[in-house]
């Protein structure tokens, strides 16, 4: 049983990973931070559950509120960074060095 939710959550963060790598777009990058994030959190569910334990579902709280924490800060600076560059490329990042 464990074996399905581990494959759901493995699936589920290959695809938010490829979302990283292959995107330029900021909200559909940091979309896909969520999904690795929410796959983790099913992880931290599922083993949980095997070991009869509320470990990982208190885990998987802490993790969402991290996750809410950096939604915001990630909206903030995309709003910063639409304001001042014109657009939400991730090359953008890149002149901000300098």
């Amino acid at each position: 049983m464990i074996h399905s939710y581990l494959m759901v959550s493995v699936i589920l963060f290959c695809i938010g990973m490829l979302g990283v790598i292959s995107r330029r777009n900021v909200f559909t990058v940091f979309m896909s931070i969520e999904l690795m994030l929410n796959a983790a959190n099913l992880a931290f569910v599922a083993f949980s559950r095997l070991h009869e334990s509320m470990d990982g579902h208190v885990l998987a709280l802490m993790v969402m509120a991290v996750a809410a924490a950096e939604a915001a800060l990630a909206l903030a600076v995309v709003i910063l960074l639409h304001k001042h560059k014109g657009k939400l490329d991730t090359n953008v990042f890149s002149l901000l060095k300098g």
